[in-house]
């Protein structure tokens, strides 16, 4: 209407329009807010692909690259392979026995995944938590190199796998916690990835031990592959102590209150408001366990794992296989890493 019918003035911009604007500009400091977040958190998860190194890499394929020496060398009648075949020759070890040595990680690995990350999920420090589970299974890798007998190889092998247990399904929950789920699967293939390098580099690396530190201090290789990976895995466990993050509800000192309750609140929404089961203090984890064990799709994952890893074994003999081309050990491990470097660049590609 115009002011000459005498009507009164339409106003020139609906009331809502504003309110609009208001709420646009919310939503992009929000966004802002949340990528400086993201970032902050990637920087201190970073630190997981290290751990994850040390921890599938450099200790599984201790024994492995023993073993795949004693394989790669078998037809080398010299000082060197003598050397190399140290740890089962100085231990006293049959061929089953140092077979039930490799395996034996697996049992207490096996037993202690579930109560590891229950009791986590619990003590909500995992700044604290993992750190230590390494500075225990690093001196167990020390204890490694000490021993005599049998019995304390498997005994050491025993309890690392026992310790270890806490780092890849802790790694996983600390991810869970922290990022949403369209976020999360490309954080998970960073973590996966310290493994698919670890498998192309770690056993060349120890034989790049094996070969430097033979009779050291009056010790023999083999005892300081263990000496070496166990010390360095505490020296980064000291680090992680001040680089891990906590859950986002028990974190201090790195994040601003306004990234604090965003981090909080982010996970409440991706979880369609819900934070969680209501069951205060020690049994909303028995809460928990059941609601897993009750889920069909927990059951089909774990089956499913089970068939992964299953396929996996050909990874212990690998190099052994490669060692059929005919070339030197040396040669024969670095041939063994292109098909993990290529499945690297793979998951990084499948997860972006």
């Amino acid at each position: 209407m115009s002011p000459g019918d005498g009507g009164q003035l339409q106003p020139l911009l609906d009331p809502t329009d504003e309110y609009d604007r208001d709420e646009d500009f919310e939503l992009e400091e929000r966004q802002k807010l949340e990528a400086a977040l993201v970032k902050k958190v990637d920087k201190r998860m970073s630190i997981l692909v290290l751990i994850y190194i040390l921890n599938c890499g450099l200790y599984r394929l201790s024994l492995r690259a023993l073993t795949e020496y004693l394989s790669l060398d078998i037809d080398r009648n010299n000082a060197a392979a003598a050397r190399l075949r140290g740890f089962q020759k100085d231990l006293n070890l049959t061929d089953a026995q140092f077979a039930t040595v490799l395996s034996v990680l697996y049992i207490g690995y096996t037993i202690m995944q579930i109560p590891s990350n229950m009791f986590l999920n619990h003590v909500g420090k995992p700044s604290i938590y993992l750190p230590v589970c390494m500075v225990i299974w690093g001196a167990i890798s020390v204890c490694t190199g000490f021993t005599t007998d049998y019995f304390g190889a498997l005994c050491t092998r025993f309890l690392l796998g026992f310790v270890e247990a806490a780092f890849y399904p802790g790694a996983l929950f600390l991810l869970s916690k922290w990022y949403k789920r369209n976020e999360l699967s490309q954080r998970m293939a960073f973590l996966s990835c310290g493994s698919l390098l670890s498998n192309a580099f770690g056993a060349l690396i120890a034989s790049g031990i094996l070969d430097a530190m033979d009779g050291v201090l009056g010790q023999t290789a083999w005892r300081w592959l263990f000496f070496v990976e166990g010390t360095l895995t505490i020296m980064v466990a000291f680090l992680a102590i001040f680089i891990l993050p906590d859950f986002p509800e028990t974190t201090t000192g790195w994040l601003t209150p306004a990234e604090q309750t965003l981090a909080v609140r982010r996970m409440v929404e991706d979880a369609g408001g819900h934070s969680g089961p209501d069951v205060p203090g020690k049994s909303s984890q028995f809460h928990g366990l059941s609601l897993a064990i009750r889920d069909e799709k927990v059951w089909f994952l774990a089956f499913s794992l089970t068939g992964f890893v299953i396929s996996l074994s050909f990874n212990a003999y690998f190099p052994t296989l490669t060692a059929t081309l005919g070339f030197n050990p040396t040669i024969t491990l670095l041939l063994c890493s292109p098909p993990w470097l290529v499945a690297t660049v793979i998951s990084l590609y499948n997860a972006r």
